[in-house]
């Protein structure tokens, strides 16, 4: 089934859904169709990412983070996604996408993404991003603080910090390879 089809679904169902907390678990239900597939015949690993942005939208919707997001004149962004594969999804097989916030530092927004079938979690996409806005990007504490939520982040498992060190450590790498000193992010408050 083709994305912008079950996006505009997840949105025509929207008024039906109830508003969550923002450390709520959001989920939304799915089903394998052909064009999921790769030539294994199982849902290809880069699907999964793309899937998990519509539990996202899902998520921000009924969070009201958009709503935080269109006050601060800000858009979602994605820095780094990380994925584990247990089990395949295959053709018509049903699952859900259960969205929820992991916590916050003082530059990123740290989301997971369980994929369920049968009461297994199948596989899981982690994210991290950021809302930016034309003057910077906006405080993930004081977007947390307009949601409602203390500015302070819930504890974070060491793996998921772990793995936002390495992805600060790639960026470094990189920028020096380019020869491009090191930044700090401009923060809107």
């Amino acid at each position: 089934m083709n994305l912008w089809f079950r996006l505009f679904l997840m949105l025509f169902r929207r008024p039906w859904r109830k508003p969550v907390d923002a450390l709520a678990t959001t989920v939304i239900r799915l089903r394998v169709w052909p064009l999921d597939l790769d030539l294994n015949r199982h849902v290809t690993n880069g699907r999964y990412f793309t899937l998990a942005d519509i539990g996202r939208m899902d998520y921000v919707l009924r969070s009201g983070a958009f709503r935080v997001a269109l006050r601060n004149k800000a858009v979602p962004i994605v820095g780094d996604t990380w994925g584990k594969f247990r089990r395949e999804l295959k053709l018509f097989e049903a699952f859900e996408i259960h969205t929820r916030m992991l916590g916050w530092d003082e530059k990123w927004s740290f989301m997971e993404h369980r994929f369920v079938s049968k009461g297994r979690v199948v596989g899981v996409v982690v994210m991290r991003g950021v809302f930016r806005a034309g003057k910077g990007t906006v405080a993930p504490g004081e977007f947390a603080r307009e949601l409602g939520l203390a500015q302070q982040s819930p504890p974070m498992p060491g793996w998921l910090t772990d793995w936002s060190q390495s992805c600060n450590d790639m960026s470094r790498e990189l920028r020096e390879e380019e020869g491009q000193p090191a930044r700090r992010p401009q923060t809107v408050e």
